[in-house]
């Protein structure tokens, strides 16, 4: 007996949130995608915790799945060129830009489009709560997502584009240029002020005009905002990246703020 619909989960986990994507395959049919914004930032154990009320929930999450994807979403992550790597050394590249403990959990994606690999720590307790629960799953940074997603449809451009994905208390930047990786950083923002200096910091230190560079804006974010304003104020060229999906949507889905979900889209 043939399965009549092949059906990918994806599951995206940070501090602040979670969101949840199903595609259906076989119809190429988003069935469903939610966010779900925690009042306040949480601690790895209390995110579990949000996690089984959700999936228990819902009996959506019941159907059987022929894949599942979990991304990490935190500061705790940092890129090597391919040719330096050498995987004894995980712990030392992370220790110049975030505290480890012992315990920690260490581990990598390679990104092929650069020829990368992104060293990181993922949440170990929610992937031991996957697999419990769906049994053998893939995990990824949501670094790894987004660098991969504007690399892929990087145009030929002399100009530097710079890519913001906005998260309610953290910004993750991209910096590209002749189809090149330039820079990408993790910044946690508490207020509007902290939030404008960090992307004019990154304009000040790659000598970025702001009155040619683009910003594609994608996440937590829209027209009507506080901080979008804040952007438009100081750079000329702020933009929505476009999501050239091809996917169905079905009527329990709204489409029309895409945007916020780009990087779980981007999982598929």
């Amino acid at each position: 007996m043939t399965k009549n619909n092949i059906k990918e989960l994806s599951i995206q986990v940070n501090l602040n949130g979670l969101s949840f994507c199903i595609l259906n395959r076989t119809s190429n049919t988003i069935e469903f995608l939610n966010s779900i914004s925690f009042h306040h930032k949480l601690n790895p154990f209390d995110v579990l915790n949000r996690l089984k009320t959700e999936l228990s929930a819902n009996s959506i999450f019941s159907d059987e799945f022929d894949a599942v994807t979990v991304i990490h979403q935190n500061e705790l992550s940092t890129l090597v060129p391919k040719e330096l790597y050498d995987e004894n050394n995980k712990a030392d590249y992370l220790k110049f830009n975030t505290k480890i403990l012992k315990t920690d959990f260490i581990t990598y994606d390679d990104i092929a489009v650069n020829e990368s690999v992104n060293v990181y720590i993922p949440y170990i307790n929610i992937n031991n709560y996957i697999f419990e629960t769906f049994g053998e799953f893939t995990y990824k940074h949501s670094s790894t997502v987004l660098i991969d997603s504007v690399l892929q449809k990087t145009i030929k451009s002399n100009n530097a584009n710079v890519y913001l994905h906005v998260n309610s208390s953290m910004i993750e930047i991209s910096v590209i240029e002749n189809e090149q990786l330039q820079l990408f950083n993790v910044f946690e923002y508490h207020s509007k002020e902290d939030f404008i200096y960090y992307v004019l910091f990154v304009f000040e230190q790659l000598k970025l005009y702001v009155e040619t560079t683009i910003i594609h804006l994608s996440g937590n974010i829209d027209k009507n905002d506080e901080l979008y304003n804040l952007l438009y104020t100081y750079v000329r060229h702020v933009e929505f990246e476009k999501l050239n999906f091809s996917y169905n949507y079905s009527e329990e889905v709204s489409s029309d703020k895409l945007h916020h979900h780009y990087l779980i889209l981007n999982t598929f």
